[in-house]
């Protein structure tokens, strides 16, 4: 059977949230082009008992199908700021050869700024001598070309919910060699979590929140990553029935009126970066004053890389998600 791969909605909702501010329409031009792609599969994660047990090889399976990994990779190359973020925090940035032009942490990444997540350049990257590269996304002439050199091709897209975030982390750990580190991580991030899901303040009524992509009023809804982020602290989703159909793929773009109608009791700001919105600037926008969230200072802006990759900085946005909301149960307590 001929493999398909489709970039994955949500690396090209990363590619909009860093581009450049100097150019606000392409954000809403790379979001409205996930309408054309069907969303990506979350990548189901197996290992082999050798694996855990005596090292290399190991065998994983993801996005791409079964691969296998001969010896400890020691020059990896990855095309995916969520991957990159998941290597160094499993320990594996020793390991790491090269990184995308949109992977800016941790900082002690080796950032190339010509390496292109978006448009990989198979030829430039085989020049570099990696034994593994990491992506979100890729087609058959990527994948084929690079296993064709000898090179693994690890595909990690967009996880469905949490529990896809931590199966990417301990795959990583397997194919990496970093099997305890993995999991370490992946203990500290299920306590972080629960701990911070159980201080969210208990309401009669589920608060609703619009999470703002880009200033072209992009959202998601509950069926995507970011919105099961979001439904774990009991929010309400005000993009949802802008969606019931599936025709976004989980990413309508919703109209001022929409969104006036719906009143959200909380705005996210997810393109801060992007587009320099700002809670000011988003309270002037005509009609915008009525709303809930202007009026009673509900309006939390976000850094776009947090709220658009799901490494572990996943539980940053969480907390960031749960500190408005019991800021807001005190001011109205």
């Amino acid at each position: 059977m001929k493999r398909t791969f489709a970039p994955s909605i949500a690396l090209m909702i990363l590619l909009a949230a860093c581009a450049s501010t100097d150019d606000p329409a392409s954000v809403a031009s790379v979001v409205d082009s996930t309408t054309t792609l069907a969303a990506a599969e979350p990548p189901t994660t197996t290992t082999t008992a050798v694996a855990v047990e005596t090292g290399f090889p190991v065998t994983v399976t993801s996005g791409s199908g079964e691969i296998t990994i001969a010896a400890k990779p020691t020059a990896i190359v990855s095309l995916s700021p969520a991957s990159t973020e998941i290597l160094f925090a499993v320990g594996a940035g020793d390991q790491v050869l090269a990184v995308d032009s949109l992977s800016n942490f941790p900082q002690a990444a080796p950032l190339d700024p010509d390496l292109s997540a978006w448009t990989p350049n198979v030829e430039a990257i085989i020049g570099m001598g990696p034994d593994l590269v990491v992506v979100s996304g890729a087609t058959d002439d990527l994948i084929d070309g690079l296993n064709a050199a000898g090179i693994a091709v690890l595909v990690h897209p967009a996880p469905a919910d949490i529990n896809g975030v931590y199966d990417q982390i301990e795959q990583v750990g397997v194919a990496t060699g970093n099997i305890a580190e993995a999991a370490a991580l992946v203990a500290q991030m299920r306590t972080e979590i629960a701990d911070i899901v159980a201080g969210v303040p208990q309401s009669e009524e589920p608060p609703t929140y619009y999470h703002e992509l880009d200033n072209t009023l992009y959202s998601v809804t509950s069926q995507t990553f970011i919105g099961q982020i979001y439904a774990l602290l009991g929010l309400e989703n005000v993009a949802d029935p802008a969606d019931l159909d599936g025709s976004s793929y989980g990413y309508p773009q919703l109209s001022a009126e929409y969104l006036v109608d719906a009143d959200p009791d909380f705005i996210f700001l997810a393109d801060t970066i992007c587009c320099a919105v700002t809670a000011d600037s988003l309270a002037e926008r005509p009609g915008w004053e009525a709303l809930s969230a202007v009026q009673d200072g509900r309006i939390v802006e976000l850094s776009d890389d947090i709220a658009s990759r799901w490494g572990p900085r996943v539980v940053d946005l969480l907390r960031a998600v749960a500190d408005a909301m019991a800021t807001a149960e005190v001011s109205n307590g």
